[in-house]
């Protein structure tokens, strides 16, 4: 039998019965590799000599100077793919692998888990598909492309908005169809348990190498630590690391789009109420009567309507604060750090960043890490439209 995999109130399996035997088989399957010494060393050997870890923490001096704190870089933008969901697609398909699956399948908004998943399904062998929505299609294209030489099948959903939440009900109804072979490698800390919890361990490398990091280039830990957050994998992965430290203040940044006062945001933690969405509980954007408000961010990767349940419980137990940058002050930190620093960063990164500057002017000397979950060169040919 499962576990509750509750976070106080939020996360838990509210999935339909034809998948709880396999959402039992991986949570097996996940407990076993956790205690099995040749796939964590598997895991290991993989994440170091075909990704690349660990990734460097790095001083922004230019920032620095420019912003009033000493700002420093976790630089998963030079993990091998250009984002940290090579973390998770690399652990997933060990784990996939060890289950006998033959198949990975997966969802993916700005294209990074699903060229994560591609890579990982090329190295093992394994059939790969992958569900994009439309609009992130168009919005991505060099990804796509990416996806496709790597060997992966890229299939459009046309339903919906056409985003990141879509292809995940598109995902999880091939899941529930093909279980018997397939694995559904989720990109995000979200869905139900085990997922989450799943997810997080994967990408917990990010957390514990900052923090071991910190101490030996600096002697201390930092003030405080931010991260994006759209389902919120980058930034549990981070915040895994410091939660005990409570000296620490973990902040978590929503996209708030066109403006939180709009209907075209997606600050789930800011304006979302408790309900049901991809087999959990958490925080969702949602009318009275249940029904999904459609998101929006110019960041695909941060389009998506709930979050992981954990970013709910952290919220709500006060241990995390959670704000909000808007598509403009995103594209500004996305000039300002490449020309500052000669860093292309994700435009889902980037939203870490303009708020890095926002605390560092409030905060004037302290010392500030911020999570670049990702490069941005994906996300050249938008910025510029944006521009325009």
């Amino acid at each position: 039998m499962l576990k509750t995999g509750y976070y106080g109130e939020f996360g838990g399996v509210y999935a339909p019965e034809t998948l709880m035997p396999a959402l039992e088989e991986l949570e097996a399957g996940f407990l076993k590799f956790k205690s099995d010494l040749a796939l964590r060393s598997e895991l290991n050997e993989t994440l170091q000599k075909y990704a690349g870890r660990p990734t460097p923490i790095y001083l922004a001096e230019n920032l620095s100077r420019n912003w009033g704190a000493r700002i420093i870089l976790k630089r998963e933008d030079l993990l091998h793919g250009g984002a940290h969901k090579t973390n998770n697609a690399i652990g997933q398909g060990l784990l996939a692998k060890s289950l006998g699956k033959t198949r990975l399948i997966a969802e993916t908004g700005a294209g990074q888990h699903g060229v994560a998943t591609a890579m990982i399904g090329a190295l093992l062998g394994m059939q790969t598909e992958i569900y994009m929505g439309e609009v992130d299609i168009e919005r991505q294209h060099a990804n796509v492309l990416r996806m496709k030489l790597l060997g992966a099948t890229v299939h459009a959903v046309k339903t919906g908005g056409r985003t990141l939440k879509d292809a995940i009900n598109a995902a999880m109804r091939d899941w529930i169809a093909t279980v018997k072979e397939t694995h559904y490698l989720i990109g995000t800390a979200a869905g139900p348990h085990p997922f989450p919890e799943i997810v997080k361990y994967f990408q917990s490398v990010i957390g514990s190498e900052s923090r071991e990091q910190m101490l030996e280039d600096y002697n201390t830990l930092p003030d405080y630590v931010i991260a994006c957050v759209g389902g919120g994998s980058n930034a549990i992965g981070m915040f895994s690391g410091f939660i005990d430290d409570q000296s620490v203040r973990l902040i978590g940044v929503e996209p708030a789009g066109k403006g939180v006062n709009t209907n075209e945001h997606g600050a789930v933690l800011a304006k979302g109420t408790n309900g049901c969405l991809h087999g959990m509980m958490s925080k969702v954007l949602q009318d009275e009567d249940g029904q999904i408000h459609e998101t929006y961010s110019i960041a695909a990767g941060l389009d998506y309507p709930s979050v992981g349940p954990e970013h709910a419980f952290l919220q709500s137990s006060a241990r995390a604060d959670y704000t909000s940058i808007s598509d403009d002050e995103a594209i500004d930190a996305y000039h300002e750090v490449s020309r500052s620093e000669g860093i292309i960063p994700a435009l889902e990164s980037s939203h870490a960043l303009a708020y890095a500057k926002k605390l560092a002017g409030q905060q004037g000397g302290k010392t500030i890490l911020v999570n670049v979950s990702g490069r941005g060169d994906k996300d050249l040919e938008q910025v510029m439209n944006y521009v325009k």
